[in-house]
């Protein structure tokens, strides 16, 4: 038995373990699907940025074959793995990765397929997933989709290495792909910040779109059933799961504040708002639709984009906050909290939504509950 085989079946045992792999034809994919073919190259965290590893490094196999996220990319640039090759370690932001095992086994699971489904997969990045799908279906149901020209042409070579052949279409997946089909799935391995009409028009009526939701707090994965048209409605699924976003639909970066501020004690501490594993987070998001975060320590700070800010931090066993701009967003959060506690502090997968065209909602409880716009 190879290292490559070793490994991938502890990687399947590994999912096992974590609950997130019950389907037979799923467990066979992961076990018989090589994900080093699609992973030559990748970035590994480093003190000063990201360094470059490739095949043939000691540790390379067995990092491939880890639970873990894999960066491919950096700031959308092919060339930056050279120079962190030849020159050290680069910094940059990830811009195209392969996912969390973990993550494309819920992702692959909800999507519920069965034999003679035509999917179609939003973001082909290395082409791991779609070589998935294809083991599963055969590639002449698998059409995948990506912005990035060089990635595309990546993938569509390693997939042929392996034997698989899907359609494999360099486009904006904002778009789908209009091949004249409707689709019985569509997985969208990035995140968006509402759902495309595209995808809901390409849809076959009782189909499934499975996806993330691109929100810098109160993001998560949705399950969607398709209606007629460009309607559909869905789901908030109890596992959270994040990806890289569709690249229309990234946020734009917030700059950090400068000055001194007036500083006011609170109970409420930051991890609250902006950790996932927070019952709370996902409806603060709700309340703070296009606030970013970054953190700095002990302190963190929250920017709407019409200038409202906050800074949270903690001293020893206390937190304070100091705000400014148009906005009190540290009393919207307050209030929200209140609420939330009110309506019985529901967590994720209480929620759901109702989508038609542009107009799309997150409800809580029942389409006919509280609603929310779905808004960035």
């Amino acid at each position: 038995m190879s290292n490559a085989t070793r490994l991938r079946r502890r990687l399947v045992e590994h999912l096992l373990a974590e609950g997130v792999l019950h389907d037979a034809h799923w467990m066979s994919a992961f076990r018989s699907v090589p994900r080093h073919v699609f992973l030559p190259r990748i970035f590994v965290p480093a003190s000063n940025g990201w360094a470059a590893m490739e095949h043939g490094d000691e540790g390379w196999l067995r990092r491939v074959y880890s639970p873990d996220v894999l960066v491919v990319q950096l700031d959308d640039d092919s060339g930056l793995w050279e120079r962190a090759r030849y020159l050290g370690a680069q910094p940059g932001t990830p811009t195209s990765s392969s996912s969390q095992p973990s993550i494309m086994a819920i992702m692959l699971e909800e999507l519920r397929v069965a034999d003679g489904h035509r999917v179609l997969e939003i973001g082909t990045g290395t082409g791991y997933n779609a070589a998935l799908l294809c083991h599963r279906l055969g590639s002449g149901l698998v059409y995948t989709v990506d912005i990035d020209p060089e990635l595309v042409d990546a993938a569509r070579k390693r997939l042929s290495e392996i034997g698989f052949a899907p359609s494999c279409v360099a486009a904006d997946g904002a778009e789908g792909f209009p091949a004249g089909v409707l689709y019985d799935r569509v997985l969208c391995t990035c995140s968006v910040s509402s759902i495309p009409p595209a995808w809901l028009e390409q849809t076959m009526p009782g189909g499934l779109i499975v996806t993330t939701l691109n929100r810098p707090i109160g993001g998560g994965l949705v399950r969607i059933v398709a209606g007629e048209g460009a309607t559909g409605q869905g789901r908030v699924l109890a596992r959270d799961g994040r990806f890289m976003p569709l690249r229309a639909h990234r946020f734009k970066p917030s700059k950090a504040l400068e000055g001194d501020v007036a500083w006011r004690p609170t109970r409420l501490p930051m991890g609250a708002i902006t950790e996932v594993r927070s019952r709370f987070e996902f409806f603060a998001g709700l309340q703070l639709p296009g606030v970013t975060a970054a953190r700095e320590g002990q302190s963190t700070t929250l920017i709407h984009p019409d200038g409202s800010w906050l800074r949270h931090r903690q001293k020893g066993s206390e937190f304070e906050v100091a705000e400014g701009g148009p906005r009190r967003l540290w009393e919207i959060v307050e209030s929200a909290y209140e609420e939330w506690r009110d309506l019985g502090e529901p967590g994720r997968d209480r929620f759901g939504l109702s989508l038609d065209g542009e107009d799309q909602v997150i409800w809580l409880d029942s389409p006919d509950g509280r609603s929310w716009p779905l808004r960035p």
